[in-house]
């Protein structure tokens, strides 16, 4: 059975090594002569990744009384600014009438609290937040969305982005 977990190796300018932790679990997986693709995953910078999420700590402990009670914890608030700007994948449904339009979105709330659900006559639409994952979400998309809802969530708090950058700057260095 292969697993989807990475493997790292290197490029000898013929082919690909693995690292040798990696050796048993290639014998196990691969046959020798048959073809495989390699995706390739840039590494992110995990400075960038902790400050990320220090930033959105941060923007959560100060958010408005209004605005606290919505989000329970810094990974709702970061999935809800995901949806909201763009980085989210979309469900439409119609139903026969708005009646059972409100009745779908009703059954359908419960089933993920992270979905952003809509209900515009007979169609119901269901947001949901793209994953941030190393694997489902390339490094570009990754800090183009970490830039996105940070000054999404800046903006819930009532400062700049700058601002937020610089707490969060000074949070991580105490």
């Amino acid at each position: 059975m292969m697993t989807t977990e990475p493997i790292l190796t290197t490029w000898d300018g013929t082919g690909f090594v693995p690292e040798r932790r990696h050796t048993k679990r290639c014998d196990a997986e691969f046959v020798c002569g048959e073809r495989y693709f390699v995706e390739p995953i840039a590494p992110r910078n995990m400075a960038a990744h902790r400050f990320y999420f220090a930033a959105l700590r941060d923007a959560w402990i100060n958010l408005p009384e209004d605005q606290a009670e919505r989000f329970g914890s810094p990974e709702a608030l970061r999935k809800y600014a995901l949806v909201m700007t763009g980085f989210r994948d979309e469900r439409t449904f119609v139903a026969a009438s708005k009646a059972e339009a409100f009745r779908l979105a009703a059954f359908m709330r419960p089933m993920d609290d992270t979905a952003v659900i809509s209900v515009r006559e007979a169609v119901v639409r269901c947001w949901t937040p793209k994953s941030q994952s190393v694997k489902a979400m390339g490094k570009t998309d990754f800090y183009r969305s970490k830039d996105d809802v940070l000054a999404f969530v800046a903006g819930l708090i009532g400062v700049s982005p700058d601002t937020l950058s610089k707490e969060a700057m000074r949070g991580e260095a105490a």
